[in-house]
């Protein structure tokens, strides 16, 4: 299982690369209008969600985990695309449950992991960190546009730095597996 994820490696950085990329583009460009912001957040959560499939019907053992992590991101993604017109406080529901379910799934699978790849902790705390900002914007979802905007660019730089950092030492292990002994 370990050699097909790290085979794969490049979905997970592809993943982070989006993630730390939309992080970025928000503290760069703060009075993002809120038509963007979902248009920005569609576009991730289905990107994600296409990864997440894809790796899932790459990997022999199909774990069911990454499935429903990809269907709750395509699905995220498409509402929101379909619904344009979305209000921020709406948008931040979407956000705040589709945190809360990957960072569940993403808990799951660090467990999962656990005995067959060193320093797992890295997905579960990624898992741990998407929980609590979901939780966040549950329960404080007037804050502020610009300090949600701010706090979704945040979480999505550190959760895509986390998914490099998994996806490079994943590469990093096909190496050592490729090597001859």
């Amino acid at each position: 299982m370990l050699n097909t994820i790290a085979r794969n490696w490049w979905a997970l950085a592809l993943r982070g690369l989006a993630a730390v990329l939309f992080g970025l583009l928000t503290f760069f460009v703060p009075g993002v209008t809120l038509v963007t912001l979902v248009l920005l957040f569609g576009a991730y959560a289905l990107l994600d969600g296409l990864f997440n499939v894809l790796v899932f019907f790459r990997v022999a053992s199909h774990h069911w985990a990454l499935l429903i992590e990809g269907v709750i991101g395509i699905i995220a993604g498409v509402l929101t695309f379909a619904w344009h017109a979305i209000t921020a406080i709406a948008l931040l529901y979407v956000i705040a449950f589709w945190a809360i379910f990957t960072g569940v799934f993403e808990i799951v699978a660090g467990i999962r992991l656990r005995k067959v790849i060193a320093n797992e902790w890295l997905l579960l705390l990624m898992g741990v960190l998407s929980a609590l900002f979901g939780l966040l914007i549950l329960f404080a979802p007037g804050a502020g546009a610009l300090a949600i905007v701010l706090w979704i660019g945040a979480y999505a730089l550190i959760f895509g730095i986390f998914l490099l950092a998994l996806a490079f030492r994943l590469r990093g292990h096909m190496r050592l597996t490729a090597l001859p002994t």
